[in-house]
């Protein structure tokens, strides 16, 4: 429940932490989305709404966030994060997965990543970015065998820049506007939605694609 009510009112939770931190929140914010991309078992953090909320609170007059500052220490969060997701999935992934140790790294997350990559190719590491779930899965995946190093780190720089980009800077320039500062709460539930539509819509695909008769 926590989680849920962090995400929900992010904005006001990291006006706490920059209270009560000031300027090493950015650590803070590095960290997370360090672990959220780095770390497979941590695929439920926030990552959208966290970057917006982030680049909105930046706007304030006299925050001790600073949105360019942001924007390299998260890209860089991002593509060390995704590098280690890659070097772990390359070195440990099936043991991992096949080992039973943890219950939520199910089976299907795995199936329908390999299914992403069938379907996008190298992209994949670029559009699973803006996918949560599939953000976390994507580079662990790629590690285990789909992808050379080479050409993932390319992916890896792309997709970095581009999500961190557009959320930071849409939060900054966007976020205080009084539109959105009214609903503000509904901003990151749409940011939410749109994030996980995808991923949705492929699942009642598959869901409701099998149970059609003729489709095997």
């Amino acid at each position: 429940m926590f989680l849920v009510d962090f995400i929900i009112h992010i904005d006001s939770h990291l006006q706490e932490l920059v209270s009560e931190y000031g300027v090493w929140v950015n650590g803070i914010l590095f960290l997370i989305v360090f672990c959220e991309t780095g770390l497979v078992v941590f695929p439920f953090l926030p990552g959208d709404s966290l970057l917006f909320a982030a680049g909105s609170l930046a706007s304030l007059q006299g925050s001790q966030l600073d949105p360019h500052f942001l924007f390299v220490g998260l890209t860089l969060a991002g593509i060390l994060g995704d590098s280690v997701n890659y070097w772990v999935g390359k070195k440990f992934g099936i043991t991992i997965f096949t080992s039973g140790k943890f219950r939520f790294l199910k089976q299907e997350h795995l199936d329908k990543t390999h299914a992403f990559y069938l379907k996008y190719g190298g992209k994949t590491i670029i559009i699973a970015r803006f996918i949560p779930i599939i953000r976390t899965f994507a580079p662990f995946v790629a590690g285990i065998g789909t992808m050379p190093y080479r050409k993932f780190i390319a992916y890896n720089v792309i997709g970095a820049v581009l999500w961190v980009g557009i959320f930071v800077y849409a939060g900054f320039y966007f976020g205080q506007l009084p539109l959105i500062q009214k609903n503000f709460k509904l901003v990151i539930l749409a940011i939410i939605i749109l994030s996980i539509t995808p991923p949705l819509i492929e699942y009642l695909r598959h869901r409701f694609g099998k149970n059609r008769p003729g489709v095997s």
